[in-house]
C-alpha cells in the first residue's frame, strides 16, 4: 500500500474506534530505511492522539486500545508504532 494510503488506513482506523478530538499521524519510514524490521516493507509510524475514550485509563491499555484500533495493519503495514495517547485536558 502507498505511503498515503497507509496513513489514510491509519486515520480512519483510529477516527472509527476512538473519536479523537485531535489525532497526528505521521509515516517515519524514510528514517528506518535498510532497517532489518523494516525489509518486509511494512511502515514506521508515529500516532499522536487525544481521546475521551482514554479517560481513566493507564499508559499500557491506551496503547492496547490504539493497537486494537489499527489491528490487521500491525500485521500488513505497520511494523513499528510510536504511540502518545492522551485524554482531554492532559
Amino acid at each position: 500500500m502507498p505511503r498515503e494510503q497507509r496513513v489514510a488506513a491509519i486515520r480512519a482506523a483510529l477516527e472509527a474506534a476512538l473519536a479523537p478530538l485531535s489525532l497526528e499521524v505521521v509515516d517515519d519510514s524514510h528514517r528506518h530505511a535498510g532497517h532489518e524490521g523494516a525489509r518486509d516493507g511494512r511502515g514506521h509510524f508515529n500516532v499522536d492522539i487525544v481521546s475521551a475514550a482514554f479517560a481513566g485509563l493507564n499508559p499500557i491499555a491506551r496503547h492496547r486500545a490504539v493497537y486494537a484500533a489499527v489491528g490487521e495493519l500491525m500485521t500488513t503495514d505497520i511494523h513499528a508504532l510510536a504511540i502518545k495517547a492522551r485524554a482531554p485536558g492532559e
